[in-house]
């Protein structure tokens, strides 16, 4: 296997598979692939991609800038914002010549959904499956590319500069394995897996900002972290069932334990208000009623809408014994996206050279503190693409990356048991959707302790310790902010 390469990308998300495909056809790529190709958050969105595109209904992307800054508390980047609303039509255009067959109306027209936060219909979707369709085509692209190579359950363990570029420890097959190349592009999704409950996927532990960190890159607003308000309430399962946003867009009704509608009491865009609204909304909803028992009601819909509208959700919930068209859907916030990261520009460059980041590890500033339903994958291709320009021209093929031997640890142990365990408790608890300073405090000190247990101890490098450290300094990080 070769092991030098002008760019490597940890992730295989929408992110990285997009950089990937956008990247010049003569550089040789890596993309390295934590578990199988298939388990990214990307895979998991459901609800659709923003864009203002053929639009209708007189929409701009002057309004999908505002809606973009208000729903993110007017803490957005306003030249990341530009560049997202502005370079959305193409992406969309480009999708759909690679084949990304978007639902369309009766007329043949590209339907377009409503969600929280949006005040046009502006969503382009493939049922309630948007983000599995989308990085099935991307991938089946890549796969393709000569000058790609795809690496699956391949962990990224350590990153180092080296000379002009990086060199990676990857772990593969229980070997380990040293990889170097000029650029690096980090694609490695959230942080969800801190917490007890999550929509994310199991890759989604923080390593590549994490990998960041230890390089000296900034890190930036780690807290802002968004519970959405609507993932099917299974308290058995650490990896929450997400209800998509365009349920609600669709005109479902948010229900407290009385069966009654209550976000009147909290705010005038009702059930379509942005998510950390209606999230803070159900929790003290929940304070005033004494109750966690919340749901969702689209049934005067109809099941025919429902199944074909939402076949993903309406076939999930079957499963669980209830039918979308003839039951309430229990729900309850839960940990979702990441809106801070491994500080960017425009061009998802950070401040170490020929390091970028692009998706969910990223912080381009366009979300602000709340994300905009619909806009993570359109950010994913957007900057994906802006990372491979940048690389493509500062691409020199007469700088060369010197040869580098990562050392293993001598006798080491495997980690203490349950790590993982106390620090998603202490998330959890600190740093919910109305955070509790105390336990913040108290769990700050309890992570630097296991941060500092696993820094300075001598453990074998393996998936346990290098996501422990990764969870680890992910909730210093973002409990380090709060204090």
């Amino acid at each position: 296997m070769d092991t030098n390469y002008d760019v490597i990308i940890a992730g295989a998300g929408a992110a990285g598979l997009y950089t990937a495909l956008s990247l010049p056809s003569h550089l040789k790529v890596l993309l390295i692939c934590k578990r199988e190709k298939e388990l990214c958050n990307s895979h998991l969105a459901q609800g659709g991609i923003a864009a203002v595109y053929k639009p209708v209904d007189d929409d701009t992307t002057a309004i999908h800038t505002n809606d973009t800054f208000v729903a993110g508390g007017f803490k957005n980047d306003p030249a990341a914002v530009q560049v997202l609303v502005t370079r959305a039509a193409e992406e969309i255009e480009h999708l759909l010549q690679l084949g990304v067959d978007f639902d369309r109306d009766k007329t043949g027209e590209l339907d377009r959904t409503l969600e929280g936060g949006h005040t046009k219909r502006r969503i382009f979707h493939y049922r309630d499956s948007t983000g599995a369709r989308i990085t099935k085509v991307l991938r089946e692209t890549v796969e393709q590319l000569p000058n790609v190579t795809m690496l699956d359950f391949a962990l990224m363990c350590r990153l180092e500069r080296n000379g002009s570029g990086f060199a990676v420890d990857v772990l593969k097959d229980g070997e380990h394995i040293t990889f170097t190349s000029r650029f690096m592009v980090l694609a490695t999704g959230g942080i969800g897996r801190v917490y007890d409950y999550t929509t994310n996927s199991a890759i989604a532990t923080g390593d590549g900002i994490t990998a960041a960190y230890a390089l000296g890159a900034t890190i930036k607003d780690l807290s802002y972290i968004q519970f959405h308000p609507t993932a099917y309430a299974d308290k058995h399962s650490r990896e929450c069932f997400l209800i998509s946003e365009s349920v609600r867009g669709e005109g479902a009704y948010l229900l407290n334990c009385n069966k009654e509608r209550f976000m009147d009491r909290y705010d005038d865009r009702l059930e379509l208000a942005p998510r950390d609204v209606v999230s803070r909304s159900i929790m003290l909803e929940s304070k005033r009623t004494g109750s966690d028992e919340f749901f969702l009601d689209i049934r005067y819909m109809g099941e025919e809408f429902l199944h074909q509208r939402f076949p993903m959700i309406f076939e999930f919930l079957l499963t669980q014994g209830i039918n979308m068209g003839h039951d309430l859907i229990p729900i309850y916030p839960c940990q979702h996206y990441l809106m801070g990261g491994i500080a960017v520009d425009t061009y998802a460059r950070t401040d170490i050279e020929g390091l970028y980041a692009v998706g969910e590890c990223s912080c381009t500033g366009v979300h602000g503190n709340n994300r905009l339903a619909s806009n993570s994958l359109l950010e994913a291709l957007v900057f994906g693409r802006r990372a491979a320009e940048d690389i493509a021209e500062k691409y020199d093929p007469d700088v060369t990356v010197p040869e580098y031997t990562f050392t293993q640890p001598e006798n080491a142990e495997h980690i203490p048991t349950g790590l993982r365990t106390r620090i998603r408790h202490i998330m959890q608890r600190a740093y919910f959707v109305i955070p509790d300073k105390q336990a913040a405090v108290e769990g700050f000190e309890q992570v630097c302790e296991i941060k500092n247990t696993l820094e300075k101890g001598n453990y074998i490098i393996d998936r346990d310790y290098v996501e422990a450290k990764s969870l680890a300094t992910v909730a210093y990080i973002v409990l380090k902010e709060t204090l």
